[in-house]
């Protein structure tokens, strides 16, 4: 980010208007990012766009049982790939690692698509709601009855093409 943000006139973008975004592990590593430039300083973040996002590397919400097995992603694999993205059992305490434990004052807006059938929902709903209570304009949208990797079909499944046009949306409306 801030490679981005002191390149930016090689770029050709503007620096106050930089957005993170990512899916998956891909949504906590975005999240971390606008997490670390406010910790250091900058570059100002201005946007959050995080689909089926993991904030939370050790989970106890209800949809981690709920949907645990038979929907793609299983508990099985999210032990296994929490076991793989940090050193140890103690880092997954780390806010940087399990972003819905952070102080998130002062951190950006952010629109977080989640799936009805994905033990990852509630961790991603939750971190929306913690940024809203802040007063941090943040809302997430539930697509009913899809699946943690949903947004890899577009053309197949109608839910993730207006899971894509909304995401264009949320950040065209964020950097207007």
């Amino acid at each position: 980010v801030r490679w981005v943000a002191d390149n930016a006139a090689e770029l050709r973008i503007d620096p106050t208007r930089i957005a993170v975004g990512g899916s998956s592990a891909g949504g906590n590593l975005a999240a971390a990012a606008a997490l670390v430039a406010r910790d250091r300083g900058g570059p100002r973040i201005a946007f959050q766009l995080l689909t089926v996002p993991a904030t939370e590397l050790s989970s106890k919400a209800a949809s981690h049982r709920e949907f645990a097995e038979g929907y793609g992603l299983t508990s099985a694999d999210m032990t296994w790939y929490g076991t793989h993205y940090v050193r140890s059992a103690a880092d997954a305490d780390d806010p940087y690692a399990s972003v819905l434990r952070a102080d998130l004052h002062d951190m950006p807006p952010a629109f977080v698509i989640t799936a009805e059938c994905d033990p990852l929902r509630d961790d991603g709903e939750a971190y929306a709601d913690r940024l809203r209570e802040l007063g941090i304009a943040a809302r997430y949208k539930r697509y009913l009855g899809m699946f943690h990797g949903f947004m890899s079909f577009p053309g197949a499944l109608p839910e993730a093409a207006q899971a894509f046009d909304d995401a264009g949306k949320a950040l065209r409306e964020a950097l207007a």
